[in-house]
């Protein structure tokens, strides 16, 4: 595990360094490839992706729909304990810990967020988050084919994520269980952000990038802006836009854009 964390560190800081998009001026410069992979995952969204989830929606109540939300959710705390201590918020991780235990046990192996009535708030930690607390730059944007908005330093976090989450003891060996679990979880995340495709406005493809550069940022700083990605969506209050996500955000581990396209997890 330690030899795989330090590897992905390598690989990430290599790639911060070999990147030609030094110029923080312009978050995205492959917007070429990165639309016409966005065009990709749009088409794939509209004709798989969110009939799938639009039926899944229909056919699961939803009280059964918040608990599949929060088993989930519940898996991807043992992640934001290991970044909790990756990024040395100790009491944060003994907090994070306690909320894994109380839900797995009393909540019913995390189908009732029983730690939230408690006051054991929910955190967003992941290895991406990790990477920017020891400094590794974001890199360029990168749109993702399936996965949607990425950028080089999260895509990094993204490959440990998705590495050590897998239920396999061995890196790379995946099986069935694996897979269908992967894809129980996009399309239940899927299904909860179909509400909230209506707040999106203008040129989804800049909407979504500028949503996803301002969201990294928010939670690599923990809450602290200062970064202006020159969009208009730069005008929004952030704790406003928190507000009026969060309730569909914290149900994952790893939120990446509000619609349109398969997430980061």
């Amino acid at each position: 595990m330690m030899r795989l964390l330090l590897a992905t560190l390598l690989l990430t800081a290599t790639s911060m360094g070999q990147a030609a998009s030094a110029d923080n001026n312009n978050p995205d410069p492959w917007e070429g490839f990165n639309r016409r992979v966005f065009a990709f995952n749009e088409v794939m969204d509209k004709y798989v992706l969110k009939p799938t989830a639009q039926a899944y929606q229909y056919v699961t109540p939803q009280d059964v729909d918040d608990s599949v939300s929060q088993f989930f959710s519940n898996i991807g705390d043992v992640l934001v304990v290991v970044n909790d201590i990756g990024q040395l918020k100790f009491g944060q991780a003994a907090s994070d810990s306690g909320r894994f235990l109380i839900n797995t046990t009393v909540g019913f192996f995390g189908f009732f967020d029983v730690a939230t009535h408690i006051g054991l708030k929910k955190h967003n930690e992941d290895f991406g988050q990790t990477l920017g607390y020891w400094g590794v730059g974001t890199g360029p944007y990168l749109v993702l084919p399936f996965l949607g908005p990425s950028n080089l330093r999260d895509t990094g976090g993204l490959a440990l994520t998705w590495s050590t989450s897998l239920g396999s003891s061995e890196v790379g060996a995946t099986t069935t269980d694996d897979y269908s679990l992967i894809a129980l979880q996009l399309v239940d995340l899927r299904a909860d952000l179909i509400s909230s495709e209506s707040l999106i406005t203008g040129d989804k493809y800049i909407f979504l990038r500028s949503f996803y550069l301002q969201r990294r940022e928010y939670l690599v700083n923990d809450g602290v802006t200062a970064d202006s990605f020159g969009d208009d969506f730069d005008d929004f209050d952030d704790e406003e836009w928190d507000d009026d996500w969060d309730e569909d955000w914290d149900k994952q581990e790893q939120p990446e854009s509000p619609a349109g396209d398969t997430y980061s997890m």
